[in-house]
């Protein structure tokens, strides 16, 4: 570099510490364009192995790398211009924003390489059709990028020359007026992380609350709040504290999807009772829908009103809303078809009045305190 700075002497008649800080722009370009190559090369490397891993660091460290060179060349040009200016201290300014800059460079790499983590990992998976934990790797995700934003905040503090001690003892006095002004935020706050940890549902899943009235999917789970997207599609934001003082259903985790229905028949054919009972639950035992290693009863259970009542409960393979419909409704069908084969109907509410004598009409018209009627002439 020495013999490039005193050709530029040459060239540009200037003084040779002008020409050295000339030169050493000029390789600071040349390295800054050869670690682009570099990195180019590498993320090629990168995309055809089989691990995410190395795709992430290549393209999360290539720019903050080409920062600390520029930083680094920085403070060599610092070192050469400082002796030519009496009055600035431009030596220590630059080497504060030199440490500065390289404490960011490295926040900065540590940050994006989580966020590419991230989305490479939730890619893949979902392009392998494997199970995703989004919410999982959501809050690893918003965890670390915290720890990399203190840690940073901490050491710059300490570069720049504040005392780390009484910092934080100030933050200490601070976090508890904070903290009593704010208490809603942290409930908030440590409810989310209550969802994080316990995980009674997760994005995508259906929740609902016989608490509240909080029904529908889960779209978004924040350190606030948790946004629900109910079934008209209108968006509901809870805060999460809410949900440390309130039961939460998860049907998205239900294992089967029970089928519980009461029959009807006639009293008329209460002959055919059985014959039904025994043909539907035949057939609920050889439908493909239905699962019959779970619990299945198809019994006469009651003399109602108007009707014999037969319960039939039984749990279907599917836990999808509109399979389960589907195979609901192939169910009753064929229960129809099987009372109708066997004769009989099914009962409709009615009432029965039954009359057990004909009234005395002496007695009656006594009872209201007028004479009987007279006797019709074939009565005489």
């Amino acid at each position: 570099m020495n013999v490039f700075a005193e050709f530029l002497n040459r060239f540009l008649e200037t003084e040779l510490w002008l020409a050295t800080v000339v030169a050493l722009v000029l390789l600071t370009l040349l390295v800054s364009q050869i670690v682009h190559m570099l990195f180019k090369q590498a993320h090629r490397w990168a995309q055809r192995s089989t691990t995410h891993w190395d795709e992430a660091l290549v393209s999360a460290a290539r720019r903050p790398t080409q920062t600390i060179i520029w930083l680094v060349s920085m403070g060599w040009m610092a070192r050469l211009v400082q002796p030519h200016l009496a009055d600035t201290d431009l030596l220590t300014i630059t080497q504060q924003l030199h440490d500065v800059g390289i404490v960011l460079c490295v926040a900065w790499f540590l940050w994006k390489f989580v966020v590419l983590v991230t989305e490479s990992a939730e890619s893949r998976s979902v392009a392998k059709g494997e199970n995703f934990d989004a919410t999982t790797f959501d809050a690893l995700s918003k965890l670390a990028r915290l720890l990399v934003f203190v840690i940073a905040v901490i050491t710059i503090a300490q570069t720049l020359g504040f005392k780390i001690g009484g910092l934080l003892a100030l933050g200490g006095v601070g976090g508890l007026a904070v903290g009593l002004a704010a208490k809603d935020l942290l409930a908030n706050f440590f409810g989310g992380l209550t969802i994080y940890l316990d995980r009674p549902f997760s994005v995508g899943d259906w929740i609902r609350s016989p608490d509240k009235s909080i029904e529908g999917t889960v779209e978004y789970i924040s350190w606030r709040h948790t946004r629900i997207r109910a079934f008209n599609k209108n968006p509901i934001y809870v805060p999460n504290a809410v949900f440390t003082n309130i039961v939460v259903e998860n049907p998205s985790r239900m294992s089967h999807r029970r089928l519980k229905e009461t029959l009807g028949i006639r009293y008329d054919d209460f002959e055919q009772v059985e014959h039904v009972v025994a043909d539907i639950k035949a057939m609920l035992l050889n439908h493909e829908g239905i699962d019959t290693t779970q619990t299945l009863i198809v019994n006469f259970n009651a003399f109602g009103a108007s009707s014999l009542d037969i319960m039939i409960y039984c749990f279907t393979k599917t836990r999808a809303w509109v399979e389960y419909h589907e195979v609901k409704q192939d169910v009753l069908l064929k229960i129809g078809h099987i009372v109708a084969t066997h004769g009989a109907e099914v009962a409709f509410p009615t009432q029965t009045l039954h009359v057990a004598t004909t009234p005395d009409m002496a007695g009656v018209a006594e009872m209201a305190g007028r004479a009987p009627p007279a006797p019709l002439p074939n009565q005489a």
